[in-house]
């Protein structure tokens, strides 16, 4: 199991109100691969956001199921972060 194989499944996993990933959209914003353990940067852009443990569920759920553990830690967005969250927001919001 690689970094990239790891990627490529959480690729797939969408935001539930915006059509884009995760990764897309900057939430998912690092993704460490130590020996059996995948550690995994959130990245918000505000704090307490209401969704944060679905979104952060949504991603532990395929790395446990590839037989890997999970760690995280959360962060708040850069302003800049923030703008292309934002943009990217509003071109896919689902509504």
């Amino acid at each position: 199991m690689t970094k990239q194989d790891i990627l490529n499944e959480l690729e797939k996993v969408g935001h539930p109100a915006i059509n884009y990933s995760l990764i897309k959209l900057g939430i998912v914003n690092d993704v460490e691969l130590n020996d059996n353990k995948v550690s995994v940067v959130f990245a918000f852009p505000f704090p307490n956001i209401p969704i944060a443990d679905a979104l952060v569920n949504s991603i532990a759920r395929p790395v446990k199921s590839m037989g890997l553990n999970f760690d995280y830690k959360i962060r708040i967005m850069t302003e800049e972060e923030k703008g292309r969250f934002l943009q990217l927001e509003t071109e896919a919001w689902k509504g």
